[in-house]
C-alpha cells in the first residue's frame, strides 16, 4: 500500500517533536521540586463528573463510556447517571475519610442539573474545573473553531458563576482536542490542561496567549482505564495505584517532589462493591509521610517558585 500525499506533506513531519506545543525534554534533566513542608508526593484526586446526552453523536466518535447500542439505550444512560446521583457522594465520603481535598471536573450539563453536587464541592473548598460542555459535545479537528469557541466560553463562564471561583483548570471532554483547543481556553483565562499524559510534571505549552501548563493527568491508573477497558478486578485496581505510588515516593528521595495523579469516575468506581478498592488505595498513600494533598491550582502555585 503506498503513502498519500497528505502523509508525505504532512507540514510538522520532522526529526523531533511533530507539533510546535512544546519543547522537547527529559524528566531526570529537570531541576529538581520542592513541595511545602518538604512533601515528597503530592496528591492530585481528579474526580471526573460527566453528563452523557442519551441522543449522543456517533461522529466523529463516541466518548469513551457513551451509549454503543440504538437509541435511546436507557440502561447505558442511567448507569452514567448514577455518578451524578449516587456514586458522587461515595467518593467525596471516601475523600473525606481520609482528609483528601479534590479537583473535581465538572461539565458544565452536570453543574447546571445538579447543583447540589457544586455545592458538596465548593463547601469543602476543593477546585472546580471545566470539562466542557457535556460529553455529546465534544473538541476534535473537524470542529468548527466558532462552534469550538462558543463551548469553551459557555463552559467556563457558566461554571465560573456556580462556583464563584476563577476555574484556572481544563480538562476537554474524553481528553480530545482539536489544534485550536490550547489557544481557545488559554484565550479565556485558563492557566492549565489535563489532556495530554506525556509527562509526571507540569511543563509548559504554548498558546497565541502566552504559555499555560500541562498538568500529568495519567489514564494509566485512572479507575475507568484499569476496571472497564482493561477488564481487570478491583484489587488489581488497588494493586495498581498503590504500586504508582510507591515507584514516585522512592524517587522523590533523590529526584525532587513527584505528584500523584489519581481520576475518578464516580459512575464507575463509586458503585458498592467498588468503593473499597479507593479506600484501600487513599489508605495507603495516606499512610505514608511527606504526601501532600493538594488541588492542580495548589500544585502550580508551588511548582513556580
Amino acid at each position: 500500500m503506498s503513502l498519500t500525499d497528505d502523509y508525505v506533506k504532512y507540514p510538522h513531519r520532522r526529526y523531533g517533536i511533530d507539533n510546535d506545543r512544546y519543547d522537547w525534554s527529559i524528566l531526570p534533566r529537570r531541576d529538581p521540586v520542592e513541595w511545602p513542608g518538604e512533601a515528597k508526593v503530592a496528591l492530585w484526586v481528579v474526580p471526573v463528573l460527566e453528563y452523557f446526552p442519551m441522543d449522543i453523536p456517533t461522529a466523529p466518535f463516541i466518548a469513551p463510556g457513551g451509549s454503543t447500542t440504538p437509541y435511546p439505550d436507557p440502561r447505558t444512560y442511567s448507569s452514567r447517571d448514577y455518578g451524578s446521583r449516587v456514586g458522587a457522594f461515595r467518593v467525596f465520603k471516601a475523600l473525606d475519610k481520609y482528609g483528601v481535598k479534590a479537583s473535581v471536573a465538572f461539565n458544565l450539563a452536570v453543574a447546571a442539573r445538579y447543583p447540589f453536587l457544586m455545592n458538596e464541592v465548593t463547601r469543602r473548598d476543593w477546585e472546580v474545573i471545566a470539562h466542557g460542555v457535556d460529553m455529546g459535545k465534544l473538541h476534535h479537528g473537524d470542529l468548527d473553531i466558532e462552534t469550538e469557541r462558543g463551548y469553551v466560553q459557555e463552559s467556563l463562564s457558566m461554571l465560573r458563576d456556580m462556583s464563584g471561583q476563577p476555574v484556572v483548570g481544563w480538562i476537554s471532554p474524553a481528553r480530545s482536542e482539536s489544534m485550536n483547543t490550547l489557544d481557545l481556553v488559554a484565550a479565556q483565562g485558563v492557566e492549565y490542561v489535563a489532556d495530554w499524559v506525556n509527562d509526571d510534571m507540569p511543563y509548559p505549552l504554548k498558546t497565541e496567549s502566552g504559555e499555560i501548563m500541562s498538568m500529568p493527568h495519567t489514564h494509566e491508573i485512572g479507575d475507568l482505564q484499569v476496571i472497564q477497558h482493561m477488564s481487570q478486578t478491583e484489587a488489581d485496581y488497588t494493586e495498581q495505584v498503590n504500586a504508582h505510588f510507591d515507584v514516585l515516593y522512592r524517587e522523590a528521595d533523590t529526584q525532587g517532589g513527584r505528584i500523584m495523579t489519581l481520576t475518578l469516575h464516580p459512575w464507575n468506581i463509586g458503585q458498592p462493591h467498588r468503593i473499597k478498592a479507593l479506600e484501600d488505595a487513599l489508605a495507603h498513600i495516606t499512610g505514608h509521610d511527606g504526601v501532600w494533598s493538594a488541588t492542580g491550582a495548589e500544585i502550580l502555585a508551588a511548582f513556580g517558585k
